[in-house]
């Protein structure tokens, strides 16, 4: 099934869900995952393997880690190919002052904002999903 595309449809049937936890952000700069590991999710960059963890697990596998995150999913089924999404969200979130980083997979958008901020983040998204034109008033 092709992923949507239309940022309309995209924003309207978002439908925003706060995951239960906390999740943290770690770096291995050696790019080896430990045994037993199971990522959210990871990415390798020239400096080491970013892995994006539960807290409970870093912390029982020893990792370092300096920002405690919510993790929200957008359930829309969005097209990696789709235009605007990631701008729109991220443009509503700043405008709520809170920051967010995104994650693109095949099927949803993930969104990891600081853990204090995440009932705040669903609710300004749930308001983008209602009022999508809040963004831009003279649109």
């Amino acid at each position: 099934m092709a992923g949507e595309t239309s940022l309309a449809a995209l924003l309207r049937d978002m439908t925003p869900v706060l995951n239960d936890g906390e999740y943290v952000f770690c770096t291995l700069p050696d790019g080896q995952l430990p045994a037993g590991l199971q990522p959210l999710g990871s990415f390798r960059e020239s400096e080491g393997l970013t892995l994006i963890l539960s807290r409970s697990e870093a912390e029982q596998a020893g990792l370092a880690f300096d920002y405690v995150a919510a993790w929200l999913t957008l359930e829309v089924h969005s097209a990696l190919q789709a235009v605007g999404l990631t701008a729109a969200v991220a443009t509503a979130l700043a405008k709520a002052g809170i920051s967010c980083n995104v994650i693109a997979a095949w099927y949803h958008d993930h969104l990891f904002v600081a853990h204090a901020d995440g009932p705040r983040a669903l609710d300004a998204l749930r308001a983008l999903a209602a009022d999508p034109l809040s963004l831009n008033p003279e649109a």
